[in-house]
């Protein structure tokens, strides 16, 4: 019978042939771990930033709506009350939105500045993976015509 051909010295050879640096996948994975814990620590800080703006809505409407539901000794001041409150919603609604906008922007602002950093770094590392793989490459050519 006829016996198979083991491969293995052939692939073990062939893939010794092909310079990888395993630093470069390290360094890889550091890098995106670097950027996730600075991507998570951006958007804790705008989920905390929201939280404090919507607390205090909600703390400044009860507030004017405690105001609105105190008795009246005339018709006419539960009319201006309910216009009080109404106005004073819609200002305390423009303001809080304008906030929140600032919180995007700010996490826009960090977000792009984020990815910007994470391509130059990740470019420089390809950069030195490719200059450290081109200069190995004749040394194991030379080894391997010997």
């Amino acid at each position: 019978m006829n016996k198979a051909t083991d491969f293995t010295k052939v692939m073990q050879d062939m893939m010794a042939s092909f310079p990888v640096d395993q630093s470069a996948f390290q360094n890889a994975f550091k890098t995106q771990a670097a950027m996730a814990e600075k991507l998570s620590k951006v958007a804790l800080e705008a989920a905390e930033k929201s939280t404090e703006i919507t607390s205090k809505w909600a703390k400044d409407t009860i507030a004017k709506l405690a105001d609105v539901s105190k008795a009246k000794t005339e018709v006419t001041d539960y009319t201006k009350s309910a216009t009080d409150f109404a106005s004073a919603a819609a200002e305390m609604a423009a303001e809080n939105l304008a906030a929140f906008a600032e919180v995007a922007k700010k996490v826009q602002m960090e977000t792009v500045e984020l990815v910007l950093a994470a391509g130059k770094d990740i470019s420089d590392d390809a950069t030195a993976a490719v200059k450290k793989a081109t200069d190995a490459a004749p040394k194991k050519a030379a080894a391997a015509a010997k």
